[in-house]
């Protein structure tokens, strides 16, 4: 049996491109098979799970959310040295920057 390649993905289809339109919302995607617009983000929530979720059990989705605030504010941006800065924290970048 010959299989042709998928021509769009789910996120690519008609009506998800309309949902977002319709939000007010501009989508962020670049050619088939260029996966560099979500390397960022992935790399992220890979250390949040590492580092912090996997280690913890959440009573509610309010409880998460205040932990996941509290690291994010008050470690992965003000202290946390990452490798891809320079081993700077975030907080030190953005005032270097300004």
């Amino acid at each position: 049996m010959l299989r042709r390649p998928i021509e769009s993905t789910q996120y690519a289809a008609e009506a998800y491109r309309g949902a977002l339109a319709t939000a007010g919302i501009t989508p962020s995607m670049s050619r088939r098979g260029d996966c560099w617009d979500n390397a960022p983000m992935e790399s992220f929530f890979h250390t949040v799970k590492t580092e912090r979720v996997h280690h913890r059990l959440y009573a509610t989705r309010a409880e998460a959310r205040r932990d996941l605030f509290g690291y994010i504010e008050g470690f992965y941006n003000p202290r946390r040295l990452h490798s891809a800065l320079g081993y700077i924290s975030p907080a030190e970048m953005e005032r270097r920057a300004a």
